[in-house]
């Protein structure tokens, strides 16, 4: 399947890519993305579809989910 390539935005000081959930499969040239970039962090809004010990070794710390806030 192809997936759409990440976008970067850039915010005062900040940097953020938005990317396609990886599964299994695709981790390996996700992280090669990821590096690529040089992301540090990551932060996920779905539910993980991959395992995280891969992205882990690269030196990519993983945030938990961020959860959706309600009023």
């Amino acid at each position: 399947m192809n997936r759409p390539a990440p976008v970067e935005i850039s915010y005062e000081n900040m940097r953020f890519l938005i990317t396609h959930n990886p599964t299994n499969a695709t981790l390996n040239k996700f992280t090669e993305e990821l590096k690529k970039y040089g992301v540090t962090t990551l932060v996920r809004v779905c539910d993980a579809t991959y395992d995280k010990a891969p992205v882990e070794k690269e030196g990519i710390y993983k945030r938990k989910k961020m959860k959706e806030k309600r009023d």
